[in-house]
């Protein structure tokens, strides 16, 4: 976790993205723990939880152990991975209403869409929330996206 090689802080990182979710949201991402870093339990969460950075073509750089596990991928392979390559192709309408709405509201949340691992092993996910993520003074960092239901698609 810790030890990972990436271009941000990974501590700041995990603190951005839970301060940029109760931001948009007005909830926690996850329970908070004392004694134990925001990185260190985003880590360990059941939840899948990844983010991108602001790119022309975004590039994943963060996602924790679920999400490496789910997406089958080693952390210096996730960190090279343009976020659309991990999804099938969406309609071009339909993505840019999707885009649209979490840039206009900041976050969309009971988003249900197919993504496919490194693999090619596709998959739903479900009940995902994908929000803007802001820094204190409200600049546009990226966006992240967190959800723990999924189901493998047969063929």
């Amino acid at each position: 976790m810790t030890d990972r090689k990436s271009p941000i802080d990974l501590e700041n990182h995990a603190k951005l993205l839970m301060d940029s979710y109760r931001h948009w949201t007005g909830k926690s991402l996850i329970p908070l723990e004392s004694g134990r870093s925001p990185l260190e339990q985003l880590e360990r969460s059941e939840l899948v939880v990844l983010s991108h950075g602001i790119e022309d073509d975004p590039i994943l750089n963060y996602g924790n152990a679920k999400t490496l596990q789910l997406w089958e991928l080693d952390w210096e392979t996730l960190t090279r991975t343009p976020s659309r390559l991990t999804a099938e192709s969406m309609g071009q309408d339909e993505r840019a209403a999707f885009m649209a709405r979490v840039t206009r509201d900041g976050y969309v949340d009971n988003y249900t869409g197919v993504r496919i691992s490194s693999t090619g092993r596709r998959f739903y996910i479900k009940r995902v929330t994908v929000w803007n993520v802001v820094d204190s003074e409200g600049i546009y960092r990226g966006q992240a996206a967190v959800f723990a239901d999924y189901e493998y698609v047969n063929g």
